[in-house]
């Protein structure tokens, strides 16, 4: 693909209400959409909203261990039926006029009642949504006749099979208002091309030279990257000494960092073998599973719309993006990470190294850009996002310049176009595929 072909990523895929409200109807109400994990509801009664765009959803735990999940709107008069974000109840009230629902959207309660045509008691009850559980998470499509999740998944949910998805718990949450479209967020996640400039770190511990990098994108928009982990980057000049990350993994798994003093880029393997050999005394029983790539390397899905889920041995950072309401110039972008192994090298790092801060289901907090620290991954990130959408309002703007290695994110955008011309979601072939290892 030449580079001036991907000059079709113009201004008004990021700005535009009409581009906006057009791809609601065709993308967001047509495909499969993660909302939460299920540990997140362990109980009956147990519920989380989540602001989908111009929705509100209730997820539910049923009293016979099921997920239901609603349209968060009372059916007399279209009130919003629960404000709070996540919490427990025996049954939801309306606020309004006091109608009541069961957990499984059943109408119970109709204040004068006998004054309705029909009692509303038995006949009226909440609108529900298309949910299926997969990998721990709860998935929704608001269209009804939509292919299965796992059919929509394809190829990349066998990928995922390897991990301990359903035993994970989220040990830290950040919900940030941003002052850009989820689709400028969503291309961020589509690339490791970046990390060298606004990630400068990651260096340290990661291999982001897209020679390194294993990329398989699928028909339907899907994609997987996989980057060398526990290893500095080439980029770093010859001699770099190994930064604090390794060292502190090395020593993790009874490793010195000294013995790698001129064979920097050897830590990778020796992590693989030692973790192997190590594994199973640790408790970390879950590593059977997982190849030895697994233990060490990131594997990056990016789910088609919305969802960029980071997996490496210990667990996964969930990185989302919906939109704000009906402004295209804002979007919800989620930052969560979830572990089956609390006291990992990536769970403490992920919760900025305190111990104290490792804990089950920690609640999610919502922040405006700008106002509250955004934790290790997304505060790297956010300033850029939002400097780029004032970037596609400008007249300077003349259009995306990809390299090869950005190809995800035109691919990405081709399944946008594909769906709001009318096109099904249940292209699963992979369009290509490249092994740089």
């Amino acid at each position: 693909m030449g580079i001036e072909q991907h000059r079709s990523l113009d201004a008004k895929r990021y700005t535009s209400r009409d581009f906006a409200e057009r791809e609601w109807e065709s993308v967001w109400s047509r495909n499969w959409l993660l909302l939460v994990h299920e540990g997140e509801l362990p109980d009956a009664g147990d519920f989380v909203v989540s602001k989908v765009g111009r929705e509100s959803i209730l997820s539910v735990r049923q009293d016979d261990g099921s997920i239901k999940c609603f349209y968060n709107i009372c059916q007399h008069r279209g009130n919003q039926l629960v404000t709070t974000g996540e919490g427990s109840l025996s049954a939801f009230t309306c606020g309004y006029h006091g109608w009541k629902y069961a957990l499984d959207g059943a109408c119970t309660h109709a204040q004068d009642a006998e004054d309705f045509p029909v009692n509303p008691c038995g006949t009226l009850r909440l609108a529900d949504i298309r949910c299926e559980v997969l990998g721990g998470f709860v998935w929704i499509n608001m269209d009804p006749d939509a292919i299965d999740l796992k059919a929509y998944l394809g190829p990349v949910w066998d990928m995922l099979q390897t991990y301990p998805s359903d035993q994970l718990k989220r040990i830290s949450g950040t919900s940030v208002r941003m002052p850009c479209n989820w689709k400028t967020a969503m291309d961020n996640f589509h690339e490791s091309y970046h990390i060298a400039a606004a990630h400068p770190i990651g260096l340290h511990y990661m291999e982001d030279h897209y020679s390194k990098t294993q990329t398989t994108e699928f028909g339907n928009g899907h994609a997987v990257s996989i980057n060398h982990g526990s290893i500095q980057a080439e980029r770093l000049p010859k001699g770099t000494p190994i930064g604090p990350q390794i060292a502190q993994e090395l020593i993790e798994w009874g490793l010195d960092p000294a013995d790698f003093v001129g064979r920097e880029r050897d830590t990778r393997i020796a992590l693989q073998q030692q973790k192997r050999a190590l594994a199973a005394s640790k408790g970390m029983d879950h590593y059977a599973r997982l190849s030895d790539d697994q233990l060490t390397d990131p594997y990056h899905f990016t789910l088609f719309p919305n969802s960029a889920l980071t997996f490496n041995a210990d667990g996964v950072l969930l990185l989302r993006a919906t939109p704000d309401g009906d402004d295209p110039n804002r979007c919800i972008l989620d930052t969560w990470f979830y572990t089956a192994a609390t006291g990992s090298f990536w769970a403490k790092m992920l919760t900025n190294g305190a111990d104290d801060n490792i804990t089950d289901n920690v609640p999610r907090d919502l922040v405006e850009y700008g106002e509250a620290n955004l934790g290790p991954i997304l505060s790297d990130d956010a300033w850029v996002l939002a400097a780029q959408q004032e970037g596609f309002r400008s007249r300077g703007y003349r259009g995306a310049v990809l390299a090869r290695q950005e190809s995800r994110i035109a691919q990405y955008h081709a399944m946008i176009d594909h769906m709001m011309a009318g096109g099904s979601a249940a292209i699963l072939a992979p369009l290509s595929s490249e092994n740089s290892k």
